[in-house]
């Protein structure tokens, strides 16, 4: 027996659980309801805890909640997911919507796609994931295949899907902003006179370029401070030892762990300009949220960034890997920042990065 009719039926995380794809999964959701009927399905279990030691729920803010979410899906357990494939056909959807971004949910969404009716759109946050190890080609490319067609959210991306799947129908549309973060009570803060505050903000990861930024910052003038603001992964130790030998305590800030969703604005309303001196990287949904509280971003020219952050308009670019490099760009983002309005730019490139441009996307691509 068939279910009413749905137009879309969704995959991936959202709240309870923490961090940006659930927190993109759910906007992403909400904006879709509005053209289109959408069922929102996420995970009974979605990481075991023994490959994913820390808590993977955050109930403290339901700003990003989604109502009716049904969380069916066990994502170790093929029985489970057989069950789920059959009882989303019996929705009969005419597009399933994939979120994918790690290869350890091969084997699910493997099992999964192989046996849906709809049509298949995978949304890749990363071809790839950032830290390679063997056979994630393999296991990327046995998923993949299941797609009937593809977004990506940077060019870098999407050269990686071409090159395991080369027929492949895509589209390329920039990461949404996060706008859901802006929500409730900003907590006070005294504006620091003649100081130009910088955040780092999200999973420390030797790729995002930390010691690079902290060497940077040993380059630059007293005035300029830096907030540091993340999960370390307990391995803070190396980063507090470059601290000392630079002597930045007095003006490096380092807040050590998850940052609820509640929280996550005050950093933001307080710095002058994002800091993404990554090395490498496909694309930043940190960017984002910084165009969602309208701040500039000083960013490294590193894969996908360039598409992203508009170099004199909405922050500064320059090149990856060099302290000294990250330090001018810096300067010179303290020498545009009375002359040029940022925040203005930010709003009049908005459009590129909205749900509203993603939701068009979909629907072209896949002829919804």
């Amino acid at each position: 027996m068939t279910e009413s009719r749905t137009d879309i039926v969704l995959i991936g995380p959202v709240y309870p659980y923490k961090g940006g794809i659930s927190h993109y999964t759910g906007l992403l959701c909400k904006a879709l309801r509005r053209q289109f009927s959408v069922r929102m399905i996420s995970y009974r279990m979605q990481y075991p805890k023994f490959l994913f030691r820390k808590e993977q729920k955050d109930y403290k803010n339901d700003s990003f909640r989604v109502e009716g979410t049904e969380y069916l899906i066990h994502t170790a357990d093929p029985v489970n997911i057989i069950r789920c494939a059959a009882r989303i056909n019996r929705m009969d959807p005419k597009l399933v919507i994939i979120q994918w971004w790690h290869p350890y949910f091969a084997p699910c969404y493997s099992i999964l796609s192989g046996r849906l009716r709809a049509k298949i759109l995978f949304i890749c946050h990363n071809v790839f994931p950032h830290e390679r190890f063997p056979m994630d080609r393999l296991l990327t490319r046995m998923t993949l295949r299941h797609g009937d067609c593809f977004i990506l959210h940077s060019a870098l991306e999407a050269g990686e899907l071409k090159a395991i799947l080369p027929a492949a129908r895509y589209a390329v549309n920039m990461h949404p902003t996060y706008s859901a973060f802006r929500l409730g009570e900003p907590a006070p803060f005294r504006k620091e006179e003649n100081t130009t505050r910088l955040l780092f903000f999200g999973f420390v990861r030797p790729y995002k370029g930390l010691k690079v930024l902290l060497e940077a910052m040993s380059l630059l003038p007293e005035n300029i401070c830096l907030d540091v603001v993340g999960d370390f992964g307990g391995k803070r130790e190396e980063y507090d030892r470059l601290i000392s030998e630079k002597g930045l305590e007095n003006r490096v800030l380092v807040r050590d762990g998850y940052v609820p969703d509640q929280e996550v604005g005050d950093y933001f309303r307080r710095c002058d300009a994002v800091v993404l001196p990554y090395l490498e990287a496909t694309q930043s949904g940190i960017a984002q949220i910084a165009f969602g509280f309208e701040k500039p971003v000083i960013a490294t020219r590193a894969g996908g960034l360039p598409e992203v952050v508009t170099d004199g308009k909405t922050g500064v670019l320059c090149e990856a890997g060099s302290a000294a490099a990250f330090a001018d760009a810096v300067k010179r983002f303290c020498g545009l920042k009375d002359t040029v309005d940022f925040v203005k730019n930010i709003k009049a490139d908005s459009y590129r990065f909205s749900w509203e441009h993603m939701v068009q996307t979909i629907a072209d691509l896949t002829r919804l």
